[in-house]
């Protein structure tokens, strides 16, 4: 009798699952203005009291960014996204030192950047540039097109002869799409798109790891804006670059964006990856603004959401959640109005800052599945 011995199978050591490494951590950043503002009457006064005390000015402080903790993975593309004044572009300045925060910490590849000096913050501008929103008030009239690209070069010490400067000049030109004759051109002789390009190279020139887009397709033409996403997701293919991309444009973020943080008066209400977002967005600010998104598809049902009157001043909020006012959810809890959410894990990879973060969920599932 012949007994055949079977092998055990080779024990294969489980792979490691490795989290994605945090390039920006935000944690508590704050911007609080101060300013001056007309004294509000008091009740019960009469009209010449009140006219004259009106005259009188007093501090306040407008809280432009309000408590904000986020984290941007290495290699992804961050998109912030509400209504004009709610913080975005504050916060991008905030997040490449632009900006001083009043509070909280910034922490860019595990080192705290939010209080060095601007001499010890000197290497780290190498790494973490910014595309600004207006391509035309962010370039110099006075230079050419490779004066400004190539000034950066300059800064850093990148380049050892003048040569090796212009052609790594020439080299970015390519790279965003334009000719090497525009290296000799001004800003004035561009069009809007091209401005940006140049914007763009300029940001590269120097090999960042890290960079802010504000707003940066929203001063352009609609088929220009198309052509200037594609050449940012290009580059995000090819270079491992990390994204913070500012906009009010929610078809562009969800082109070009892995996750999603939604800002309203200075707080992120809502994040989560893009296409769980727009699948099924937590927060009803969110679904407003999903509402108001164009689309090509008749088939597609839109949410019906109205909201109340404009977004509050941020020099004064109103108590709880800054939203409660022009909530669209019926028979919101007491909590809406007394208590500040605060932004929580709702699911595996979701925050949400809402009280009411499961009847918005319910309610979009309802309306969808009706189509």
């Amino acid at each position: 009798m012949t007994v055949t011995v079977t092998a055990p199978p080779p024990v294969v050591a489980p792979v490691p699952v490795v989290a994605p490494v945090p390039l920006v951590e935000l944690a508590g950043l704050s911007r609080h203005f101060p300013v001056q503002v007309a004294r509000t009457p008091r009740p019960g006064e009469g009209a010449l009291s009140r006219a004259v005390r009106g005259l009188v000015r007093e501090r306040a402080v407008v809280r432009a960014v309000d408590d904000v903790s986020l984290t941007i993975h290495t290699g992804e593309a961050l998109g912030l996204v509400g209504e004009s004044g709610c913080g975005k572009t504050t916060l991008g300045r905030l997040v490449v030192r632009l900006l001083e925060p009043t509070a909280g910490a910034i922490r860019f590849a595990g080192a705290d950047v939010a209080h060095l000096s601007q001499t010890e913050l000197r290497p780290l501008r190498r790494q973490m540039q910014m595309i600004f929103q207006d391509p035309y008030a962010s370039l110099n009239p006075r230079m050419t097109v490779g004066q400004m690209i190539g000034e950066p070069l300059v800064i850093h010490r990148l380049g050892a002869t003048r040569r090796e400067r212009d052609e790594r000049v020439l080299a970015l030109l390519a790279k965003v799409g334009l000719r090497a004759d525009s290296a000799r051109r001004y800003p004035h002789e561009l069009s809007g798109g091209m401005r940006q390009r140049v914007g763009i190279a300029r940001a590269l020139a120097v090999e960042p790891r890290f960079i802010v887009a504000d707003e940066p397709v929203s001063a352009l033409d609609v088929s220009i804006q198309a052509q200037i996403v594609n050449l940012l997701a290009a580059l995000k293919r090819d270079g491992s670059l990390t994204y913070l991309f500012v906009s009010h444009d929610l078809a562009v973020v969800r082109h070009l964006c892995d996750r999603v943080a939604v800002m309203y008066l200075g707080r992120i209400v809502e994040l989560a990856p893009v296409d769980a977002l727009f699948a099924q967005p937590l927060h009803p600010y969110t679904t407003a603004l999903l509402a108001a998104v164009p689309t090509t598809d008749p088939a597609r049902r839109r949410l019906h959401v109205v909201l109340d009157g404009e977004a509050p001043s941020p020099l004064r909020p109103p108590p709880g959640c800054a939203f409660h006012p022009r909530c669209p959810v019926k028979d919101k809890p007491a909590a809406c109005f007394s208590e500040t959410p605060l932004l929580r894990e709702a699911e595996a990879g979701r925050q949400v800052a809402c009280h009411v973060a499961s009847r918005v969920a319910t309610r979009v599932e309802n309306e969808q599945g009706a189509c």
